[in-house]
């Protein structure tokens, strides 16, 4: 009995210790993205933004700019945020599980890193990092934050996917929609105004969608990268955004959801609010 018990006692030991080394090790590498992500950001030429530079845009993203932000308002330099909600791997699955997360982004870069955990039966869960830096986009997937399971980087798709998001989450750091930072601004119709950017060779665009009110309620894609059943293929991609409130001056979305369109029917596969925000502006 007594040596059952030790032995019982040395696996729970190991496994406890080998879970706290994996997870510093998850840390260190997180951290070293996130300096890596920070050193990338570069000073914007020019740091406060004008309204009168809007008379060429479009009329719903004239008024967008207006009732977001404020004449004068300095460009965001870094955002940190934190979220919770519910997600799902895959618009196949019927399985939704609740996260929380904290994203990192840096807008002059066209930067950002997502990191997430991902609750899961009998009190384990599972770290997904997502990020796009210097042009690439990666993911992975741990368990307990600390033995990686899933790891993938660097490929056309995987790349283009994380600029869609990129910009579809710009809606959170409005600066980065602004010309001077790089977005082309192509009418539609009253209400829908296609945004285009590129970075580092890599050409994204979506459909934005605007109220009466001026506020980006949705984000349209025919066509995003969706990996199904190990594969990638693009799928029409879309996305809401509601419950707008002021955080540091401007007005952004505290709510959104995104989902994937299975045989002609929205299939979400995230929902989230906004916890937090904390913006670094430019001097």
């Amino acid at each position: 009995m007594d040596r059952w018990f030790l032995i019982i006692s040395g696996i729970v030991i190991l496994s406890v210790f080998a879970v706290f080394i994996g997870q510093v090790y998850q840390r260190a590498r997180l951290k070293k993205l996130e300096i890596s992500l920070i050193r990338s950001a570069s000073k914007s030429k020019s740091d406060a933004i004008d309204f009168g530079s809007f008379s060429e845009l479009p009329l719903p993203v004239s008024r967008y700019f207006k009732h977001v932000l404020v004449d004068g308002q300095r460009l965001i330099k870094t955002v940190r945020m934190r979220q919770s909600g519910i997600l799902r791997a895959s618009p196949m699955k019927n399985n939704w599980s609740a996260f929380t997360a904290s994203q990192l982004v840096v807008p002059s870069s066209n930067s950002f890193i997502w990191d997430a955990k991902i609750a899961m039966p009998l009190s384990t869960h599972f770290q997904v990092i997502d990020s796009y830096v210097s042009g690439i986009g990666s993911g992975q997937v741990s368990l307990f934050s600390a033995f990686p399971l899933v790891s993938e980087s660097g490929s056309v798709e995987l790349n283009s996917g994380a600029l869609h998001r990129y910009l579809a989450e710009s809606v959170w750091f409005p600066t980065n929609l602004l010309p001077q930072s790089g977005v082309l601004w192509s009418p539609l119709n009253e209400h829908s105004v296609i945004a285009t950017i590129t970075d580092r060779g890599i050409t994204v665009s979506l459909e934005f969608r605007f109220n009466e009110a001026g506020e980006v309620t949705g984000i349209y894609s025919p066509g995003r990268f969706s990996k199904i059943d190990g594969g990638y293929i693009q799928l029409p991609w879309e996305g809401h955004f509601s419950d707008y409130q002021q955080q540091a001056g401007m007005l952004i979305p505290m709510y959104g959801e995104v989902g994937w369109y299975i045989d002609g029917a929205l299939q979400l596969v995230w929902k989230g609010k906004l916890l937090d925000v904390d913006y670094d502006l430019e001097a």
